[in-house]
């Protein structure tokens, strides 16, 4: 399979678009560089990834592509199709630093979608050792659905990012490439996401799970896929965002029990996902249910982490937030090992189903459920093994967004089973996610001729 046809398909039918700014974006006498990012499946981890955690992650068919030509003028122009028609972006370059640009997108919201690619932009200009230099044209087209926790940010940052490197002659790693994703959508666009989304995105490989340690990226490998089952997603059809409230009250609130924890008991350690359940047991008596900001702010000055801050009016869930990291880091240990030995002991299917479904019960208590995803899960147990499914779990930061399912490879008729029954009840219909892709590292960037445009 040719994972560049479609990118390809769209800079040839530029030409005859209907939007005229679009006929003549890319000039016929320069190459065009193009790169292309998954979105992925969260399959265990999910939000533990920022503290510290062992995730599992499976990079999926759907994937953004980015289409970049460099250019005499000193401006930055993009566009992107979002539905059925664009939208165009131009910026002045040199850019600001990042907090200049935070600043700026925060107060121009209609433009919102632009920072992470100018946040990207400005990261790699700032690494090039290139004299003078000129612009850039950049072109984004995806099939990763926007705000259903796939991870749609990360691979718009990663293609970005992987084409504008190739087009500028930076050298830089897959996993550079990822944290510097990471920290665009941190201090540009301003939300705290981890680093599991970009990791996926840029270093996945088709039909393998990453491995991943976050401490703070380290990728333990490439877990095979037992032969005979699948990892499906079900959109739910709620949008979730990782800059909302929830997911931020949930995150800061884990930092916050970190911090307690290390100033009332013995426990020095840097990351939550390092403290085993037992410990977490005896200490957790130091932790209240809720406490407001203002409550930990007075008593413990501050946290950590430099991707949220702790807002003095705003109650936090302390305990079930510092809880879910330590129980998630081993849950995902226990399912690893599991999965290893499925293919010698079919039964254990059950119990990786079990971890997946304690998995969604935790996110739930955290705050991070919703109608939605929980009917899906439902459904899904429902099912059961008989039908060929065996667990089900929210993904990526919850409150909406994707159900991840481990299923037989037989079981996507009932997949989509399910996924025509949660929509004829709720109205909303979502995207099946049934394969896998491979990440931009696997791919790479392939660079048009001149004429081709």
């Amino acid at each position: 399979m040719n994972w560049f046809q479609p990118a390809l398909d769209r800079l040839d039918a530029l030409p005859r678009d209907p939007d005229r700014r679009l006929q003549t974006f890319f000039s016929s006498s320069q190459p065009v560089y193009i790169a292309r990012a998954p979105g992925r499946l969260d399959v265990m981890g999910g939000i533990a990834d920022y503290s510290g955690a062992r995730v599992l992650e499976l990079p999926l068919a759907c994937s953004t592509s980015a289409l970049v030509q460099p250019q005499s003028a000193r401006h930055c122009d993009i566009a992107t199709r979002r539905g059925e028609s664009w939208d165009v972006f131009s910026i002045e370059l040199p850019l600001g630093e990042p907090v200049q640009l935070a600043a700026w997108f925060r107060e121009n919201a209609a433009d919102r979608w632009a920072s992470y690619v100018v946040g990207v932009v400005q990261a790699l200009g700032a690494r090039s050792t290139a004299a003078g230099g000129g612009g850039l044209r950049i072109l984004v087209d995806s099939t990763v659905p926007e705000g259903r926790g796939v991870a749609s940010s990360a691979a718009l940052e990663v293609a970005v990012a992987t084409a504008v490197a190739a087009s500028s002659g930076v050298e830089i790693s897959a996993p550079e490439l990822a944290a510097l994703c990471q920290r665009v959508e941190n201090e540009v666009v301003g939300a705290p996401c981890g680093i599991m989304d970009q990791m996926t995105s840029a270093c996945g490989k088709k039909g393998k799970l990453l491995q991943l340690r976050c401490q703070p990226g380290t990728i333990e490998g490439h877990v095979d896929v037992p032969t005979g089952y699948r990892f499906y997603g079900i959109d739910s059809g709620i949008s979730h965002a990782v800059s909302g409230a929830d997911y931020g009250t949930v995150r800061t609130a884990a930092f916050m029990g970190l911090r307690i924890i290390t100033t009332e008991t013995p426990w020095r350690g840097e990351y939550l996902a390092n403290l085993a359940p037992a410990e977490f047991a005896r200490f957790s008596k130091s932790l209240p249910e809720e406490m407001t900001g203002a409550e930990f702010l007075e008593r413990y000055d501050d946290i950590a982490d430099t991707a949220t801050r702790v807002i003095p009016e705003r109650r936090y869930p302390v305990r079930q937030a510092t809880r879910h990291p330590v129980g998630e880091q081993d849950r995902v240990d226990r399912f690893a090992t599991v999965l290893a030995a499925l293919p010698d002991d079919p039964a254990l299917a059950n119990e990786l189903g079990e971890l997946m479904y304690a998995s969604h019960e935790s996110y739930s208590a955290c705050g991070l459920g919703s109608e939605g995803t929980d009917r899906l899960v439902e459904l899904v147990r429902t099912a059961g093994p008989e039908r060929g499914l065996f667990g089900a779990k929210i993904t990526g930061g919850g409150s909406g967004g994707t159900v991840a399912v481990l299923g037989t490879i037989d079981a996507e008729g009932v997949i989509r089973d399910l996924a025509a029954r949660y929509a004829a009840e709720t109205g909303r219909a979502g995207s099946v996610f049934t394969g896998s892709g491979p990440g931009a590292a696997e791919t790479g960037v392939t660079r048009t001729g001149a004429r081709r445009v």
